[in-house]
């Protein structure tokens, strides 16, 4: 029996198979327990395995890669489509079978372990930022049902709590202000584990050439670069800067018809930790607009259309940068000099502009 394409319905279980010969005819339906899938595999000649990228999709992809199939990763919701009939295990199989071998696909890359590793770290470190902002609106609504108002942030509640524990003239009794106590003792545990996680990032972030690399551009830190670098590795398969920028969801969304393009707010697809992290990056570069004609441009933008068309503008326009270091290994040349070229009066028409003169941006 002859197969060329696989689809298969992850599961925890139960697992949906669906094979296709050369000429696209299915030949294969099975339903494996988790046990019989590697023995299965094994069993098959070289061929392209899809399977959506869900939860356990990574690791069966580095498996399957290991027996020499192919394996080709896509978005559930690029899936669905090619879904015919109700949702059942064999009807996922088959589609996914068939978007497989759709030549516009496209496919989500298969991350390495230490790819995977990195990005734990990224995800624990948020979940306990989540938990330490719960615990601080915790502490701080309780405090104010009795008259203490402390300031916002965390920095604010930990100034703040201590004196209004040592507070005898306000409404908290004995039990609140141990429990209050107990209270911020799991704040600190938590901003310890914070630090540890901000700790083993750093260290990631230094012994990696490319992440040093990505730091020099304005607006990243070691989180953006340690993350971009987790989640997209060095971005070949992107083709140009704009595909990783699309990829990210810092692109327009479109609205067009009989010709006339009508643009709107960004299409927030893809990563949005890493989308956020870039816009909280371009937030910071833009308050230091000093020398760098790209942050200038958005300072520009920030006049015109507010900080936040201007963040996201620079977002996207850090993202194709770093598209361009991570794919040529180059270093951040900053736009830092610029100076001013007076047009001559004898100039050409074409060339003369409503100015006076025009800004030259010269790379160092």
């Amino acid at each position: 029996m002859e197969v060329t394409a696989i689809g298969i319905d992850l599961a925890k279980s139960v697992f949906a198979v669906s094979g296709a010969d050369s000429s696209g005819r299915v030949v294969v339906r099975r339903q494996l327990r988790r046990a019989q899938v590697l023995s299965f595999m094994r069993g098959l000649a070289r061929c392209v395995v899809g399977m959506e990228a869900s939860g356990g999709a990574q690791y069966w992809a580095r498996q399957f890669t290991a027996l020499g199939h192919e394996v080709r990763l896509m978005s559930p919701a690029l899936v669905m489509p090619y879904r015919k009939g109700n949702k059942t295990d064999r009807n996922d199989a088959d589609a996914i079978l068939e978007a497989v071998s759709r030549p516009s696909m496209r496919f989500v890359m298969v991350k390495s372990v230490a790819q995977q590793d990195l990005l734990a770290l990224h995800r624990v470190r948020t979940q306990l930022v989540k938990n330490r902002t719960a615990l601080c609106n915790l502490l701080r609504g309780l405090l104010r049902e009795r008259g203490v108002v402390v300031r916002s942030g965390v920095a604010g509640l930990k100034r703040g709590l201590p004196p209004a524990l040592a507070d005898e003239s306000s409404e908290l009794s004995g039990e609140m202000r141990e429990l209050l106590s107990e209270m911020s003792q799991w704040l600190q545990t938590l901003e310890q584990r914070i630090a540890s996680c901000e700790a083993r990032i750093t260290q990631k972030f230094k012994h990696d050439e490319r992440c040093v690399r990505l730091a020099e551009v304005p607006g990243v830190g070691p989180l953006t670069a340690t993350a971009l670098v987790a989640a997209v590795g060095n971005a070949q398969r992107f083709k140009n800067g704009r595909e990783l920028s699309a990829y990210l969801g810092l692109v327009p969304r479109q609205h067009s018809s009989g010709g006339k393009t009508v643009l709107l707010g960004i299409t927030k697809r893809g990563d949005r930790y890493l989308r956020t992290l870039l816009i909280h990056g371009a937030r910071s570069a833009l308050r230091q607009c000093k020398g760098d004609a790209r942050r200038g441009w958005a300072q520009r933008i920030s006049v015109e259309r507010g900080p936040n068309v201007a963040a996201v503008a620079l977002a996207n326009k850090n993202a194709r940068v770093l598209w361009a270091l991570l794919t040529r290994g180059d270093h951040y040349r900053s736009t830092s000099v610029i100076r001013s070229v007076v047009l001559r009066s004898d100039s050409p028409p074409a060339v003369k502009s409503s100015r006076s003169a025009q800004l030259l941006v010269v790379k160092d």
